[in-house]
């Protein structure tokens, strides 16, 4: 549930916003109000140690970095400001209020400062200035108490991301740039960090930690998982790791890690599948929401070029998916940060990294490299309608590179999307929400003992191998005779066979005897032209081997054997080939007995059909029963009729 209160900000704020109308454009709101709730927040934020940090600078011509180390520690924070006013101060000279904000801009700690910058704020104030509505409406933050007391971190990710989702709608900002809500972080956390996880957090007195979040937002991934690990083992150290693409956002991140404690630049800005900021950092957990559906066709180039000069050395050697949809990419990346044991990943996905791409598709080898290094420990569908900006059904995918021996060669899949709660009222496109029961609940699903659910509908545990399978080719024979036809004597060219009309032969040998006036290019076209399956005509042989009909070649899934991700590379060939005979001999040969299988064509595919493993078949109701009720139905319909005097 989201904490008491917060919607009064949000409110606030948005009332606030409504004096920039006629001055600024609806779209531009967003970058007017986030950097000045910023600025708010940090003013609030250090008030307790303003004054000491004051008489610390007083004196001092230039800042360097030992200076700003000095100030960080009698502010308390990871940043401060060698300003003399405040956001209250400011208002005592509204003639010089713009020079004045410039001023207490400037004197912001350099990291912090250029969180600001990310806003390009200086402008818009001179608008604001120039419009008459800068007084106002620095009067109004000055009244919002955004003091931690008041308003702490959780509530106050809360208001970034509501108003964010506002703004962006706005401005029309695409559906896949959504914000993950605070519920679904926290059962990322708890799958990620708890259950199992959790006595080795506990059994240690002081454990370090990492986390990682490749696509960071708002950062309320990293935040909410660091709080867990707290709660989990209140002497834990824990050090988090951050990019973000979107410079607004990672803006906002930027502030709420720093007040938190967070040194900045553990929190990047940039593309983190092109411009990895950790690259040689591995973490503990790595944790994330990544855009989905989003096209990386604009900076492919790098990326498939590392594929390409580091194969599996690099990021991306298992495959490459669709440029539609980079959501695999951020989870190939994902697995390249975690350590050589140890390490948990949790990631919200969509449907389609479940299944999209054929056997052989970059998507489907992505899965194979996956479930072959026996990383994937569970999949959790949720709700739809959890997110601000989206109601597309989605997944929370959990890796690990230290399963139990009891969870070895094993995948969870727990079915939590009947467990959300509707809300009083909607967010955006949010319209359910995750109790903290139902966490609970899921949490107890997902971590328990394989027989404890044993006979809970929700769960299923299966092999590896239930999610692969060969694609094999059927083969039929091909039955052919040839006949010469009117549409094959009126082709240019073939006019002069006119007498041949009609005339069926058995072989091209028997035909091209009837055709040596054609050149050897037209005697193949005229074969061609003439051609015609029979399933009564004789077989076509090619070196004494039966040719396959092309229009009768079909393609059929067979499931992996059991234990084949276990076998060597020789052993694997062999029972991939004997099972599928098998599935020729029972499944095929029975309605088509001349069929045959060409193993060269065969592909291995892997795909994780959650739904279909949730399946429960409804039967259709009796005849009779229907049959009642349209009788019923028809006998009301008369009453009613008779009842108009019709």
């Amino acid at each position: 549930m989201p904490p008491h209160g917060f919607q009064d900000k949000i409110a606030f704020v948005w009332r606030v916003a409504d004096k920039l109308r006629g001055t600024f454009k609806q779209h531009e709101y967003g970058s007017v109000m986030l950097p000045l709730l910023v600025l708010r927040r940090m003013d609030a934020v250090l008030a307790p140690t303003k004054a000491e940090v004051l008489a610390k600078a007083k004196g001092w011509v230039e800042i360097g970095p030992g200076q700003e180390a000095q100030l960080k520690r009698v502010a308390g924070q990871q940043f401060f400001n060698t300003s003399s006013f405040s956001f209250a101060t400011l208002l005592n000279d509204d003639k010089n209020l713009a020079d004045n904000l410039a001023a207490y801009i400037r004197g912001l700690s350099s990291d912090a400062k250029a969180v600001i910058e990310a806003y390009s704020l200086d402008d818009k104030v001179r608008r604001m200035e120039a419009a008459g509505i800068l007084y106002q409406v620095l009067a109004d933050f000055a009244d919002l108490d955004l003091r931690p007391s008041v308003v702490s971190n959780e509530s106050m990710g809360y208001i970034f991301e509501e108003l964010l989702r506002k703004f962006s709608e706005m401005s029309n900002e695409t559906a896949g740039e959504h914000y993950t809500p605070r519920e679904v972080i926290r059962l990322v956390a708890d799958l990620v960090v708890g259950g199992k996880e959790a006595p080795k957090l506990t059994e240690n007195e002081r454990p370090v930690r990492t986390i990682y979040d490749p696509a960071a937002g708002t950062g309320g991934m990293l935040m909410i998982t660091m709080e867990r690990i707290k709660e989990l083992q209140p002497q834990s150290i824990v050090q988090v790791a951050g990019q973000e693409l979107n410079s607004e956002t990672w803006a906002i991140a930027q502030s709420d890690l720093m007040i938190q404690g967070t040194p900045p630049e553990r929190m990047h800005v940039g593309n983190s599948l092109t411009q990895d900021a950790f690259p040689r950092e591995k973490f503990d957990y790595i944790v994330a929401n990544p855009p989905y559906g989003v096209d990386w066709k604009g900076y492919a180039k790098p990326i498939r070029d590392e594929a390409e000069n580091l194969g599996s050395l690099g990021r991306f050697g298992a495959g490459l998916p669709r440029v539609s949809d980079g959501s695999l990419l951020f989870l190939q990346h994902m697995i390249s940060k975690m350590k050589p044991t140890g390490s948990r990943i949790g990631i919200v996905l969509s449907g389609s990294p479940l299944f999209s791409g054929q056997a052989g598709s970059g998507e489907s080898e992505i899965r194979r490299w996956i479930l072959e290094n026996d990383w994937l420990e569970g999949i959790v569908a949720l709700p739809d309608q959890m997110f601000y900006n989206t109601g597309i059904s989605t997944y929370i995918w959990v890796l690990a590179n230290d399963k139990t021996d009891a969870d070895r060669g094993l995948v969870r899949l727990v079915d939590a999307r009947e467990m959300g709660t509707k809300m009083r009222k909607s967010l955006g496109d949010k319209r359910k929400e995750l109790s903290e029961a139902a966490i609970t609940e899921i949490v107890q699903l997902y971590g328990g003992a394989l027989d404890e659910f044993a006979e809970d509908p929700r769960v299923k545990v299966l092999a590896r191998e239930s999610f692969g399978f060969q694609r094999i080719t059927v083969e039929r024979p091909l039955h052919r005779r040839w006949e010469v036809t009117e549409l094959v004597t009126a082709t240019p060219g073939f006019e002069q066979f006119a007498p041949l009309l009609g005339r069926s032969f058995a072989t091209e040998k028997a035909l091209l005897a009837e055709a040596t006036s054609l050149t050897t290019a037209q005697k193949k076209a005229f074969v061609k032209a003439c051609a015609v399956s029979d399933p009564d005509a004789p077989i076509i042989m090619k070196k004494g081997r039966p040719e396959p009909d092309p229009d009768l070649r079909d393609q059929e899934n067979v499931p992996l054997p059991a234990g084949w991700f276990s076998l060597d590379e020789d052993e694997r060939q062999r029972v991939l080939e004997e099972s599928a005979e098998a599935h020729l001999r029972d499944e095929i040969h029975p309605y088509v007995p001349d069929a045959w299988l060409d193993h060269t064509k065969t592909k291995l595919g892997f795909e994780i059909p959650f739904t279909r493993q949730f399946y429960v078949y409804t039967p259709p109701r009796p005849v009779e029963e229907i049959a009642a009720e349209i009788k019923d139905l028809e006998a009301r319909i008369q009453g009613w009729m008779q009842g108009l005097g019709l």
